[in-house]
């Protein structure tokens, strides 16, 4: 089938029918939670033909292979990467032989599932890597190894990540011009993927890609798909589009099983909806069964004259508030923090600063968060309202991310623009929410954001705000000496230049931070290791030991941005050989990203701990930088 038969098939009267669920299936028969399903294809063919054959009597149009996560990185998890061609050819031939047993047409859909890694530069892995793990699967499925016919047309599904799927798209378009592709992305119940995409600006993206339909699969029940369905169509309303809705929320059963609620009547109140919001093809996802497609069946061969009136649920789904997996980070006041426990204990602190969304949707920062875990950080630095730009504040920001992914946050709040009510009662709120570790700092001029106009006051400097945290928020009373229910247990960080050795100021001002209870201190951005080490040498002749130091460390993405900060940024300076090797890398970005590394591992051996500050959002890069920290 080409592309053009194709988008004949979806023009007729009746919408195709897609088959329900794979995976939710096989476990019901005990298959391992723990074994990749890509397997049975060679392990357990005749278990995954009568799942196709139950799908085919039910009346599916199209049925999806059994290959959802058979591609290099989820195999290479079970040791089985050098098996992906065999295990997506297997696949064809099984679902072939049941097509050939059926008495009527039945189109083979191939299913390619997300890869299971985060791409560049939000995470580590490149797009020709992805590239590679897209042409070997796609590619097994289009021509199998055993000289089948391949799949009639590929589905893209449960994605959450656009640039993935645009690689995947591009992929397709080269080794198969002629075959159709749906795209199906999944949404969280904030109704965005989970890299934040609105299902607007996702069905736009999709339409520019060039698939032959689009929508989404998975996510949660009929209700919301349809919801979601409807903001497509809204704005690609010429557009063919999919829809295969999981049955409702999952309850966990003992042993890890899932029991799906919604019943296969319910799906079937749905699909003259779905047909009326633009839905050409329509199928079930995780916990739909033979019997949700046979009722959907039906109702596509016989739609009621009066569409039953849907359930209650479609009218308050925007009621949902977003739900991220909690990890369950201890919210003890008299316990010492994470980080406090590493000052104490000379642990190597691994830092990464992530910066707050510019919204509400915090899907990316938590994919960002769990892919820099990955690469080694132990801590996440959260910068409030960098460059006087507006964001989500810091303490939101931390909160999510010490829920989502696990990782104490340290995060960074300013003076500026707060008086010395609110810095309190900011405080008590942060504490009461489990984030602890601080480092306190002016902050940036509000004249160089988004609002120049505003306040730019501040009562308190961040050396007096070090002392009244430690010395009356920390022993139970407030600035005014008011009793609080109970102390604070802050840890708190003041900053430092390590630049400039010969800056008897910087040292001074650092000696005080210390003394008014400075926990650590954190460095600007450090290029020149040997002068961070004579900074902090004559510091330990005027004043003793000073306090553990992070140093901050950035990957330079080209020569321009180092002569930039070279030349316009006050207190740091960029050694020529570092800008000559930029220089003459051109645009190759890894260069910046060995001067980094060679930079932080000389600061190791006068530091506790390193903070990477991804340039332009780059986490790729900075990952690469953690990575060498030991």
């Amino acid at each position: 089938m080409d592309r053009l038969e194709f988008e004949q098939r979806l023009q007729q009267e009746k919408p195709l029918l897609m088959d329900g669920a794979m995976g939710t299936v096989l476990y019901s028969f005990g298959i391992s939670l723990e074994r990749p399903l890509d397997l049975l294809n060679l392990e357990n063919p005749k278990l995954v033909a009568e799942v196709h054959r139950a799908y085919i009597e039910a009346g599916a149009d199209v049925i999806l292979t059994n290959t959802f996560g058979a591609n290099r990185f989820r195999l290479g998890k079970h040791s089985a990467d050098n098996r992906v061609a065999e295990l997506n050819s297997a696949a064809v031939s099984i679902a072939r032989r049941m097509i050939a047993s059926s008495f009527r047409p039945v189109l083979l859909a191939g299913s390619v599932g997300p890869l299971a890694v985060t791409m560049a530069p939000l995470g580590r892995v490149s797009v020709r890597q992805v590239r590679t793990a897209f042409m070997e699967q796609i590619g097994a499925l289009v021509e199998p190894l055993n000289g089948e016919e391949g799949v009639d047309l590929l589905v893209l599904e449960t994605m959450s990540s656009l640039p993935e799927v645009r690689t995947a798209v591009e992929v397709a378009r080269t080794i198969a011009p002629h075959i159709p592709i749906v795209a199906q992305m999944t949404f969280t119940r904030e109704d965005r993927t989970l890299l934040g995409n609105t299902p607007a600006d996702t069905a736009v993206q999709l339409q520019q890609m060039g698939v032959d339909a689009l929508g989404l699969n998975c996510s949660s029940g009929p209700a919301q798909i349809y919801h979601i369905l409807r903001l497509m169509h809204a704005v690609v309303p010429d557009m063919p589009l999919a829809v295969s809705p999981n049955a409702g929320f999952p309850e966990t059963l003992e042993g890890g099983r899932l029991l799906y609620p919604a019943t296969p009547f319910y799906f079937g109140q749905y699909v003259p909806a779905f047909i009326a919001a633009g839905a050409r093809l329509i199928g079930g996802c995780c916990g739909t069964t033979a019997e949700h497609i046979a009722v959907m069946r039906q109702a596509i061969d016989n739609p009621p004259a009066e569409p039953l009136p849907l359930p209650p649920a479609l009218e308050v789904l925007n009621q949902h508030t977003a739900v991220v997996e909690l990890t369950g980070i201890e919210v003890n006041p008299n316990k010492p923090t994470r980080l406090a426990q590493a000052l104490a204990q000379g642990t190597r602190v691994k830092s990464i600063e992530m910066t707050p969304p510019k919204g509400t949707a915090v899907e990316k920062l938590i994919a960002t968060g769990r892919a820099m875990t990955e690469a080694g950080a132990n801590f996440f630095n959260v910068p409030d309202l960098p460059q006087a730009r507006m964001r989500m504040s810091a303490w939101g920001a931390g909160h999510v991310l010490q829920q989502a992914v696990g990782l104490e946050t340290i995060l960074h709040f300013p003076t500026r623009g707060r008086n010395l009510l609110r810095i309190q009662a900011d405080l008590l709120g942060m504490h009461a929410l489990g984030l602890r570790n601080l480092f306190v700092t002016l902050g940036d001029r509000t004249k160089i954001g988004d609002y120049p106009e505003a306040d730019d006051h501040y009562d308190i400097m961040p050396g007096g705000l070090i002392k009244l945290i430690k010395e009356q928020l920390n022993a139970g009373v407030d600035q005014l000496e008011n009793a609080l229910d109970q102390p604070t247990n802050f840890v708190v960080g003041c900053g430092v230049n390590l630049n400039n050795p010969s800056n008897k100021r910087e040292m001074r001002l650092l000696h005080e931070n210390v003394q008014n209870g400075a926990d650590f201190a954190l460095s600007r951005l450090v290029f020149d290791p040997e002068k961070a080490a004579e900074f902090l040498e004559q510091y330990r002749r005027e004043y003793g030991t000073p306090p553990p130091i992070l140093a901050a460390v950035q990957p330079l993405f080209n020569a321009s941005t180092a002569e930039f900060i070279h030349n316009e940024v006050p207190g740091i300076e960029i050694p020529e050989p570092y800008r000559q090797a930029l220089r003459l890398a051109g645009d190759n970005p890894w260069q910046g990203v060995t001067i980094a590394q060679e930079i932080a591992l000389q600061l190791l051996d006068i530091v506790q701990g390193v903070v990477v500050v991804p340039y332009n959002d780059r986490y790729d890069l900075a990952a690469d930088v953690l990575e060498v920290v030991e």
